[in-house]
């Protein structure tokens, strides 16, 4: 097979993953992928619950290693890797941020940072340049706890924490999918701007087509554990495949305002939204 070429920042092989279930069977939750992140882009990782979405995701920075096949992340083996250093060099945003409940917002943002030996001033400047930049007055949220803050508010910090030692992965498991609705789009609009801003590449995985539409650059569609097509957003709305199709029509018998083309995802003209 030929080697990944430079703007392919993940590129998964023929990968499978098997877990043991029940009675020592053998469950496979992902069968021979093949998918391509590139340099930049934001790729959606769609699909129902157990299709596989969050276990490809933990293969990037192994969380997982593959049952079959390989994980590169710039064009090397994840097996390859320090794990400790693939990792420092990920960002990750999980559902419910994942925050470090004893630790302030600070202590939080600053995690990998310290962790990477960074000096305190380093630390304080890059903490409050985070804040301010997921929507976020320093002066006010710094010494929270995280129980002090809305569920909009710990997903900034989390995202802020995510990156924080500016790597050039962002991982992102459905990290709006607990938070109410207007949380939820007052976040995704967040996404957006910092997108534009930073350029960063992304894996994010979501169930929901909208948000799909919304931020991806491709969207990679899973079904029970296989890949059944790859598709710009637009590509996503008109495909004959009958699952994409499924979930166009979903989302049209949910929203039947909903027009026939993806979501606006202009920012321009936006003004910051205000912290949750």
């Amino acid at each position: 097979m030929p080697p990944a070429t430079p703007s392919v920042e993940v590129e998964f092989r023929n990968v499978s993953y098997h877990a043991l279930g029940p009675d020592a069977q053998r469950l496979v939750i992902l069968r021979s992928l093949n998918l391509s992140l590139h340099r930049g882009e934001t790729l959606i990782l769609l699909g129902r619950s157990g299709s596989g979405k969050t276990t490809a995701l933990k293969l990037v920075n192994r969380l997982l290693v593959p049952s079959d096949g390989q994980v590169l992340v710039e064009n090397r083996s994840t097996l390859d890797w320090d794990p400790i250093q693939l990792r420092r060099r990920t960002g990750y945003v999980m559902q419910e941020s994942g925050l470090l409940p004893h630790f302030t917002v600070e202590q939080n943002t600053a995690l990998v940072p310290r962790l990477e030996g960074w000096s305190p001033d380093r630390m304080t400047t890059r903490v409050e340049e985070l804040l301010r930049l997921v929507g976020l007055e320093p002066a006010s949220f710094r010494r929270r706890f995280p129980r002090e803050l809305s569920g909009g508010q710990r997903q900034r910090v989390g995202v802020a924490r995510a990156l924080a030692a500016d790597p050039p992965l962002l991982l992102m498991d459905e990290p709006f999918g607990a938070l109410d609705p207007i949380t939820r789009a007052a976040l995704q609009r967040e996404f957006l701007a910092l997108q534009e801003q930073l350029h960063k590449t992304v894996i994010f995985v979501t169930h929901d087509l909208r948000e799909a539409l919304l931020l991806g650059t491709r969207i990679a569609l899973l079904d029970s554990g296989g890949l059944t097509g790859v598709f710009s957003p637009d590509e996503f709305l008109r495909t004959t495949n009958p699952e994409a199709a499924a979930y166009v029509a979903a989302f049209r018998l949910n929203d039947p305002a909903a027009p026939g083309d993806r979501p606006d995802r202009s920012i321009h003209g936006l003004s910051r939204v205000s912290a949750e």
